[in-house]
């Protein structure tokens, strides 16, 4: 699908701009709150405060992505980690619940790793697991929010994020990132689509369940 030429022109033009000036007014604003979370994960987790992964951003350039820390380090008698559900304490649930883990994905956004809105950046395992439809969520930058968010975030299939990524690189414009923003906020306050049926978050994916959708198959 072809954008229009307003919208090539945001995607292109503006959107990179918009994002370095939001990110950097956010993180200004927001200083306070970084401080007392940071504490908080320090006094009830211990260290380190950040939690940080490589991720696949656009063109699946693989870079560090920041957030805070919900989880503790506990391990089984055979020294490995516990499951995410034990470890994911009641303060870490609140921290997602509340998208407060998030905030330190906002220094993402500064650096340009990052959007405000696109597909989430997943994990760099599952690049060889996407299908050539599936693929093209790396054509723009990924985001703290993204349309499959604002849709039912953990608690929708793989290949349902998927196709909304893709319908999101399809569509790019300053509409639907200012209507995805606010949609993002009020899901925030209704805590909705926080965990997968299955998972303490989502499941991992383990290739698509679906056939390949590029046009012709």
């Amino acid at each position: 699908m072809r954008t229009s030429n307003g919208n090539g022109m945001y995607k292109n033009y503006i959107k990179r701009p918009l994002d370095f000036v939001l990110s950097l007014a956010a993180i200004i604003a927001l200083c306070w709150l970084f401080l007392i979370v940071a504490i908080l994960i320090k006094t009830k987790l211990g260290s380190p405060v950040l939690f940080k992964q490589k991720r696949p951003g656009m063109n699946e350039k693989v870079f560090m992505m920041y957030k805070f820390r919900t989880m503790t380090d506990k391990r089984g008698e055979d020294g490995e980690l516990l499951p995410d559900d034990i470890r994911l304490t009641k303060f870490g649930k609140f921290l997602r619940s509340t998208s407060l883990d998030e905030l330190p994905e906002l220094f993402n956004i500064l650096k340009g790793d990052m959007s405000l809105v696109g597909p989430r950046p997943l994990l760099v395992q599952y690049l060889p697991l996407y299908n050539q439809h599936q693929k093209r969520r790396h054509e723009v930058r990924p985001g703290l929010s993204g349309l499959a968010q604002i849709s039912g975030r953990n608690a929708i299939s793989w290949e349902s994020k998927f196709d909304l990524d893709v319908e999101y690189v399809d569509s790019v414009s300053l509409v639907k990132d200012i209507k995805i923003i606010f949609l993002t906020i009020k899901k925030v306050f209704i805590r909705e689509g926080i965990n997968s049926e299955t998972a303490a978050t989502m499941e991992f994916f383990e290739g698509s369940k679906v056939e390949d959708r590029r046009e012709g198959n």
